[in-house]
């Protein structure tokens, strides 16, 4: 099964024009998205850091640890994003371990990458 095949039963679809935002940096953040139709980018302190495509997820810490989001995500074209609100998420974890896997998976690639834009502190 493929990663978005997932969220295909009864999804909640978000639709996003081009341009606007789908979540802002420090909104309160308690769901999950899964990027179905169009590109979008991930904006942390107004740098993109990372380009989504179909099947990307973003949102998992905001599901994960509710709190303020870290980042923004922002549409270039016209996208669809499917809503993973807790229920669907715990669910989906308990039914299907690989995704649970996977949602470590992008928390743990995301992290890297955040930390190599974070400059080194000199020795003194």
């Amino acid at each position: 099964m493929v990663f978005f095949e997932l969220f295909t039963h009864n999804p909640t679809i978000i639709k996003v024009a081009p341009g606007a935002a789908l979540f802002s940096e420090n909104e309160d953040g308690h769901m999950m998205y899964v990027l179905t139709a169009g590109t979008a980018e991930v904006i942390v302190n107004n740098r993109v850091v990372e380009s989504l495509e179909h099947g990307s997820i973003v949102g998992e810490m905001g599901i994960v640890s509710p709190g303020p989001r870290s980042a923004s995500v922002v549409a270039v074209t016209a996208c669809e994003f499917v809503e993973v609100d807790e229920k669907r998420f715990q669910f989906l974890v308990q039914q299907t371990p690989f995704f649970a896997t996977q949602v470590m998976r992008v928390m743990a690639e995301r992290l890297r990458k955040v930390n190599q834009l974070v400059a080194p502190l000199e020795d003194i």
